[in-house]
């Protein structure tokens, strides 16, 4: 189980600080690597804020051994509840320029608001200050990759307020509601149409359908509650983001539930397999317009998901 924030030590936090620096240097590394050839410009803005993570690297390093010895414990982003669960760069990568300043201005957001609070949780003045003065430096950081982001998009830079805006949008309602949609457009195909055609009852089918869909937006809501508190990576309210990902559960299920609601099997059955290709065809374009996924991409991974659930569903209510 990962542990809450407000429960790591002084020495905890700087030991998941200095991880993340290594982290997050190699990651910038690798993205400059990557655009040298193509991106020259972008690729040495890539490397400079590469520097300046081991730099911070290296001061928090340095304070770390000053206040606490030589042996720094292994404690990584995955084991404290709150950071982002990132996509590696061998998978972002391959999506392309804006994919990869994308990824550099939410890690730079997350990064300052880990340090934001882990300066006001510490009692140590000199590792407040240090934590503050990283959080500035990162601060900047984040402008610097909201430059990145917006270059190719207008002939000169956005406010960084609204580039965050969106970026905050996509972590606390485009997220949450994407897994919830996902997950409740899928999940529920087999046991609503496996009851469908096990009975050849509309009415069957869509109390079935109806107890999948509210279930399954009670556990999804719960589950993303319960997953990040949001103190860190600034995804918001951590009940809000539930009460979008249960919504969007529901919703997923009930719209091919509803046409159950028409009292002839076929024709009900007809219509909600419509209403299937169409909530899959959304997912597929949210997932490429919001998440960086290519379309093909998308809809491939989409699609088969969804059609085999589907024939699962009918093969065992036909058997």
């Amino acid at each position: 189980m990962a542990r809450p924030f407000k429960t790591l030590s002084a020495r905890e936090i700087l030991a998941v600080a200095i991880t993340a620096e290594e982290e997050d240097s190699r990651v910038y590394g690798d993205f400059a690597a990557a655009l040298r050839d193509r991106y020259p410009a972008t690729a040495a803005m890539f490397e400079e804020m590469r520097e300046e993570e081991i730099g911070h690297r290296q001061r928090l390093t340095d304070l770390y051994r000053e206040r606490f010895g030589d042996h720094i414990p292994l404690i990584r982003r995955e084991d404290v509840k709150g950071f982002v669960r990132r996509q590696p760069p061998w998978m972002v990568m391959p999506r392309g320029l804006d994919a990869m300043r994308r990824q550099a201005a939410v890690m730079e957001l997350e990064t300052t608001r880990f340090y934001r609070h882990a300066a006001a949780q510490s009692t140590d003045a000199g590792v407040r200050k240090l934590l503050d003065d990283l959080a500035d430096a990162e601060s900047k950081h984040e402008q610097r990759a909201g430059q990145l982001l917006e270059e190719k998009l207008t002939p000169s830079v956005r406010e960084e307020e609204e580039a965050t805006q969106r970026r905050l949008f996509v972590l606390q309602v485009v997220q949450p509601g994407l897994a919830g949609l996902m997950d409740g457009s899928v999940s529920t195909l087999a046991p609503l149409f496996a009851a469908a055609f096990a009975t050849h009852d509309s009415h069957d089918a869509f109390l079935v359908g109806l107890a999948a869909s509210f279930g399954a937006g009670i556990s999804m809501g719960f589950a993303e509650a319960l997953s990040d508190d949001g103190a860190l990576t600034g995804r918001g309210h951590p009940w809000v983001r539930g009460v979008v990902c249960g919504l969007m559960t529901t919703i997923g299920g009930l719209g091919h539930t509803l046409p159950y609601l028409i009292p002839d099997f076929r024709v009900a059955t007809g219509v909600a397999a419509i209403v299937v290709a169409g909530e899959l065809a959304a997912i597929s374009y949210i997932r490429h317009r919001f998440m960086d996924t290519p379309l093909l991409a998308a809809a491939f991974q989409v699609v088969v998901g969804g059609v085999l659930v589907f024939l699962t569903g009918i093969l065992i209510g036909s058997s």
